[in-house]
């Protein structure tokens, strides 16, 4: 039987999940667990500095079907499916990583864990900077701890996960988008702070207020290995150590410092704690047409102040504006992948249409645009 909170989508691409299991290891898996991509609506790399976040989890899953065995075992179903074997957890590359990474961290953390097969399938758009990474992760993390009997706190198990990503999988990435996959809430949006993980799940209801957001997919893939990542993180250390404070958080609001580039790195981190603050309180009094212009602030400070956009994303925001758009910015670490646009609902073909037809004329690649709703975080399915 499906568990009690599953997603209905994610016992559809469970299935798929399970069929693989059959396929490639010849029995059934023990069971099925499911944990969604995202999308941060604002809170843009603030999360390494201690600072404010407010994700939403995404109808996208990465699904794992897992049983106990003797030694690791890891299928996806990507493409056209790939098998990785391994007698420890020492090694692994690739997209196996993030699984491996995963149990890893566990034992690292004092979870101990012992070898499972593992299928896994997933519609999170890879690349797309929706963290189909962290979904991977945290679908094998709650799966290997109901497995071996460990309960988790789910904010130390976002941790647990960002541990792998970071020292695994050497991704430099902050606590975001693993705690959305493990904590968010359907039809909710969570506000958190990312020095305690305290957090507030916010209601989040679009249609009622006659508002559609549209994720914008510009199909340019951003990579958070990278090294651009890795220096905007090392910048912000630097700031903090220079200005004496343990993360740009603590920052004093108008501080200044010899060099224009970190400067600008940390203005943008403390207006964009200013933004998810503001977001926060209209949020609470139902006023979501107002959080637009926050939107695009966070992208202007994003694209001029952190650097972290592309051309295909200022295409996106910028098409999405002048056709009408209350508010657009880009999503996630940037460099390529995903931005958002809140629009009314009336206006959203037009705007789609719109942001469809500059990426033509710009030559970029063709988006994929879609509706996101606020979707269940990790869970069961059976």
């Amino acid at each position: 039987m499906p568990a009690a909170n599953a997603d209905v989508h994610a016992l559809e691409l469970a299935e798929t999940a399970e069929a693989a299991f059959r396929e490639v290891f010849g029995a059934e898996p023990e069971g099925l667990w499911a944990a969604p991509g995202r999308v941060n609506l604002i809170g843009e790399h603030t999360d390494y500095n201690d600072g404010f976040v407010m994700p939403f989890a995404l109808p996208f899953y990465a699904v794992a079907a897992v049983s106990k065995a003797e030694t690791w075992e890891f299928h996806s179903t990507y493409g056209a499916g790939s098998t990785v074997r391994s007698a420890t957890l020492e090694g692994v590359d690739g997209w196996a990583a993030y699984l491996a990474g995963t149990a890893w961290a566990l034992n690292e953390s004092g979870y101990p864990v012992g070898p499972v097969r593992v299928a896994v399938h997933s519609d999170v758009p890879h690349g797309a900077g929706l963290s189909s990474s962290a979904a991977l992760e945290c679908a094998i993390l709650i799966a290997l701890a109901d497995l071996y009997g460990h309960e988790i706190d789910r904010a130390e198990a976002a941790r647990i996960a960002q541990k792998a990503e970071n020292e695994y999988v050497g991704a430099p990435t902050g606590v975001l988008d693993q705690s959305a996959s493990l904590l968010c809430e359907a039809g909710h949006v969570m506000f958190m702070d990312c020095r305690d993980l305290s957090r507030e799940q916010e209601p989040f209801d679009l249609a009622a207020a006659g508002l559609t957001m549209l994720v914008i997919d510009t199909q340019a893939p951003h990579r958070h290995a990278d090294g651009e990542y890795g220096a905007r993180r090392a910048d912000c250390e630097e700031a903090a150590r220079q200005l004496g404070v343990s993360h740009l958080r603590d920052a004093p609001r108008h501080a200044k410092l010899d060099d224009e580039r970190l400067n600008k790195r940390m203005r943008h981190i403390l207006t964009e704690n200013e933004r998810v603050l503001k977001t926060a309180a209209l949020l609470k009094e139902g006023r979501v047409a107002e959080i637009g212009d926050l939107l695009t602030a966070s992208h202007t400070s994003l694209r001029y102040d952190y650097e972290v956009s592309s051309v295909e994303l200022d295409s996106a925001v910028d098409a999405a504006l002048g056709a009408g758009a209350l508010g657009a910015r880009m999503t996630g670490g940037g460099f390529g992948g995903s931005a958002i646009a809140l629009v009314e609902a009336a206006s959203a073909q037009k705007i789609e249409a719109a942001v469809t037809d500059a990426a033509a004329q710009a030559d970029l690649p063709t988006p994929r645009i879609f509706t996101a709703r606020a979707a269940a975080g990790a869970h069961r399915v059976r």
